[in-house]
């Protein structure tokens, strides 16, 4: 990584101006005030002015108590000399949020005090302003808590009242001069840039407390630990940088920093044993946040002395959160766990979109496919190698000169035939398109756009110009409502020709990547939509430039009951992508660092309220060793989006060229990531549903075990399955921590771990430490097929893994893989059930006496149990019973007494249908 090329928070004038307000400010010293006699509850609203006494300017607060043990917070001025950006709720919320009932306000000395249940209230402090949440009469949150709260308001030059310093010359006398805070207010300098500021300073800033809570997790994206690190050095590990929210296309990005990366979503999760709280900071532009940790027993006697708090739990995590622009606008989550509090997110953001099944299927990609010849040989291969796989991928090569919406005829002479023949095998294909586009005449796609003034322009007016893959290019104004609707359309199959149902998209350079621009990206002082500059919305380009590509992939069916849900990978994001479509973690390198921090970064956006994502198989830039090649083949299967990518200039390293042992054990985990594909279904319908990810932290399924808060090296894969990837070279054995109370199972030899806690297992080449959890059940489909599409009428496999009790439970969601039919009914949704003897199914169908879904249920009737495996069977069965309305039948079974294993074979009941048990005497 190139760091001259990147500002760092001492280089950014509005985040350098609020660390040196924050290292003056005290309590005290704040000069925020709230009026006493403007506080008012009005429609389940309170409102109330603030006073800067420093220059008398007035800000608003507004203060909601929202459903689901959420509230927000907003502050604006009262009258700005002009708006300030406040329109980024439209575009990153689903829906207006909905108000819970405010009673009453109870008067204090100092403020108001909002009681919202029971349990949980809000207290306003007056002299400084001060923001308290409180969970059982303990203050869990503090906005202002040390005095940050720092609200540059609008101005002119000529209205700003310069702030003025003591400084002695030669001769010694004292003459007064600008402090250091007076520079970059209304210009701003980086390397050769020049950044003007028609507005002056408009930063927010900020500090967030979360009392007693040791570890804070999220804010992506980020190539840093799970818990988030100190940023304000002092001991080693330390960072001495803010973590930083700006959406940059960074080369060969560094590890163990908080430098941008490619998306930003303000999520902050804090989590303490017997509680979680977060909130989300929603501001698109630039943003830094510092993180310091203290121990809650230095700060108690403040603490006590104005909320009346008596507990501590050790640790208190201090935040300050810096934007450049826009208004204050925070909702905070009660939680009380961080699964509640990703869907209380969730509501606000919306729910994760519900992929196509291929999507969960494995992706090869490689920069570059050179022709259609070159597609179909890497198909076939594949196919020779028995390798399942269900799409394949062209990056920017297969378009004629880098213009988006065309194809290199000469490689490319026929390419819906192409597709068809992808098609046949049930496989799909991805093209790239970007946001930039090449300015040559006669290019339907630069000439329509500038006709109809669909760019983003300069200051003057002007269409903004500037460096890309294309060379010179003029970038889509997705704020602009015109250009985002024609944006839409040219995924319409006559216009984008040579494209079918079977073609998806990949949005990548969307943060968006300039490459002559400052930081590599855009000027900010470019204007959106007429009205707005970049810097107010920066982070919101790539998250609406994605959204009119899903649209338009979606839409290029006309009938709603037609349309199939779009495929759409996004390099840039910002807070809502979830609901859009997936992300990956960018340009990494093929090394075994690398390796070892895809899983914190994966697990950070899954903590981000951001599930579906992945990091490139093998690593992008360089050539993987066999052995790393392997490992991180064996770790992509158990990551939510799995995609092999290599750069233009590595070595072919498909998967079927790997020489032996390598080639079979990478077919092995191909392989066992399409025998769990029904299994991740079921958790993407259940993040779909509510928010929680498919790739969890330990903490998420443990949250009482405080040796796992900071844990990131290993996860679990829902409830079901731990997964410790192996990302050391040359290792064959490795260390698994082992929670909770419930037995593990070995996913590879069925066999029993022993004990809980730390252990020293083995982990040759060929296995991955995986294991079923105890009390779950895992459907599983181990026919060998090409792709996911041959599989929809496969039978399953249920692993029942006995928990301590003898019990199990799983469930089992099935829809037609890829139509919004489902939201109509069209599915299935059915939980197994084991007490530790029968083992039979329920019903989980919100509606199953819909007519979609008895036609949904009758299309796959015949899919069927095949086999049950119980793990953790200590006495051999006397018999196995089936039990169908027709009849009772004895079982044919078969057990392992070494390995405590019951394979009962094919007993012949429905995988839906639950009119049936299999009984175990």
């Amino acid at each position: 990584m190139k760091f001259e090329d990147f500002k760092t928070c001492s280089q950014s004038g509005f985040c350098r101006r609020n660390r040196a307000y924050a290292d003056e400010a005290t309590l005290a010293s704040s000069p925020y005030t709230l009026i006493a006699d403007s506080i008012q509850l009005v429609d389940n609203k309170v409102t109330a002015d603030i006073r800067n006494t420093e220059t008398d300017i007035l800000l608003t607060l507004d203060l909601t108590v929202l459903q689901d043990n959420t509230a927000r917070v907003r502050i604006n001025e009262k009258t700005p000399i002009k708006p300030r950006y406040d329109e980024h709720a439209r575009y990153t919320l689903v829906k207006e949020p909905q108000l819970e009932t405010i009673e009453a306000l109870e008067r204090l000395d100092n403020g108001v005090s909002i009681q919202i249940d029971a349990s949980r209230k809000i207290v306003l402090n007056s002299q400084p302003v001060r923001i308290h949440f409180y969970v059982d009469n303990e203050p869990v949150i503090t906005f202002n808590d040390r005095g940050f709260f720092n609200f540059e308001h609008l101005r002119t030059k000529e209205t700003h009242k310069a702030k003025k310093v003591e400084q002695k010359k030669d001769d010694g006398t004292v003459e007064l001069v600008d402090a250091d805070t007076e520079k970059d207010l209304w210009e701003e300098t980086f390397k050769t840039w020049i950044d003007p500021k028609p507005n002056g300073p408009e930063s927010i800033g900020l500090d967030i407390t979360f009392h007693d809570f040791g570890h804070v997790y999220g804010i992506p994206e980020h190539a840093t630990s799970l818990s988030l690190k100190e940023t304000r050095g002092g001991h080693e590990g330390a960072y001495t940088d803010p973590y930083r929210l700006y959406n940059t296309d960074v080369f060969e990005y560094a590890l163990d920093s908080p430098t941008s990366l490619y998306g930003a979503v303000p999520l902050m999760i804090a989590h303490r044993k017997g509680l979680s709280t977060g909130i989300f900071w929603m501001n698109p532009s630039e943003t830094w946040i510092d993180i310091i940790k203290k121990n809650s027993n230095d700060l108690k006697g403040t603490l006590q002395k104005v909320i009346g708090s008596n507990k501590s739990q050790g640790t208190t995590t201090q935040t300050h959160w810096i934007s450049e622009a826009g208004v204050l606008d925070v909702f905070v989550f009660f939680g009380p766990s961080t699964k509640d509090i990703l869907r209380q997110y969730s509501e606000l953001t919306g729910k994760p979109a519900m992929p196509q099944m291929f999507a969960v299927g494995y992706h090869q990609c490689r920069w570059n496919y050179i022709n259609q010849r070159d597609v179909l040989d890497v198909d076939r291969q594949f196919d020779e190698n028995d390798m399942p796989y269900d799409v394949i991928w062209l990056d920017i090569e297969y378009t004629e000169e880098k213009k988006y919406f065309t194809w290199d005829q000469p490689k490319f002479p026929n390419a819906i035939e192409m597709e068809e023949t992808l098609d046949n095998k049930g496989r799909k294909l991805v093209t790239i398109i970007d946001p930039h586009i090449k300015r040559v005449p006669n290019y339907r796609i630069s000439d329509e756009a500038r006709d109809k003034n669909l760019f983003v322009k300069k200051p003057d007016g002007s269409d903004y110009e500037a460096w890309c893959w294309p060379g010179q290019s003029s970038w889509i104004d997705f704020y602009h409502k015109e250009s985002y609707d024609w944006w839409k359309r040219q995924f319409d199959f006559d216009k984008f020709q040579g494209t079918r149902d079977n073609v998806h998209i990949w949005n990548d350079m969307n943060e968006p990547s300039v490459f002559n621009g400052p930081e590599i990206t855009m000027q900010k002082e470019m204007i959106h939509d007429g009205r707005w500059e970049h810097r107010v919305l920066h982070n919101l380009y790539a998250l609406l430039s994605h959204s009119a590509t899903a649209d338009g992939v979606r839409e290029r069916v006309a009938d709603p009951d037609l349309q199939k849900r779009p495929f759409v990978l996004t390099r840039g994001y910002y807070a809502g992508v979830q609901r859009v479509g997936p992300i990956w973690t960018g340009d990494n390198m093929a090394d075994w660092d690398s390796l070892r921090y895809s899983n914190p970064m994966i697990l950070g956006n899954s903590m981000g309220g951001v599930p579906f994502s992945g990091a490139d198989v093998p690593g992008f830039f360089n050539n993987p060793t066999l052995e790393l090649l392997t490992r991180w083949y064996q770790a992509g299967a158990y990551q939510p989006f799995f995609r092999g990518h290599a750069h233009i200039d590595t070595k072919r390293r498909e998967p079927y060229l790997s020489a032996e042992p390598y080639k079979s054990i990478t077919r092995d985990a191909l392989r066992e990531r399409y025998a769990l594909l029904s299994y991740w279904y079921t958790l993407f319908y259940d993040a779909y549903r509510n928010g929680t990810p498919m790739m969890r932290p330990m903490v998420m399924e443990f949250p009482d075990d405080e040796a796992i808060f900071a844990m990131d090296d290993q996860f679990m894969v829902g409830e079901s399955l731990l997964v410790k990837p192996v990302t050391t070279e040359k290792a064959d054995k490795i260390d698994v921590y082992f929670p909770g109370s419930q037995p593990w199972y070995h996913t590879k030899t069925l066999s029993t771990v022993a004990g809980h806690g730390w252990q020293t297992v083995d982990a040759p080449l060929d296995t991955i430490p995986a294991y079923y959890q105890g009390g779950r059940i895992v459907p599983r489909r181990e026919r060998v097929r090409r792709s996911s599409p041959a599989m929809r009428l496969d039978p399953f496999t249920l692993v029942v893994a006995k928990g301590h009790d003898g019990a199990a439970v799983g469930t089992l969601y099935m829809d037609d893989e890829e139509t919004y039919a489902f939201q109509r009914g069209a599915y299935t949704h059915t939980q197994f059930v084991f007490d530790g003897r029968t083992l039979r199914c329920e019903d989980l169908h919100e509606d199953s006496s819909r007519s979609e879904a008895k036609a949904f249920a009758q299309s796959i009737e015949k899919v069927r149990v095949e086999r049950v495996r119980v793990l953790g069977q200590k006495q051999k069965p006397t018999s196995v019973q089936i039990k169908t309305p027709q009849d009772t039948v004895q079982g044919e079974y078969e057990y392992d007494e070494e390995k405590q294993v019951v394979i009962i074979k094919d007993p012949k009941v429905s995988a839906t249908q639950c009119d049936w048990s299999v009984i175990i005497n």
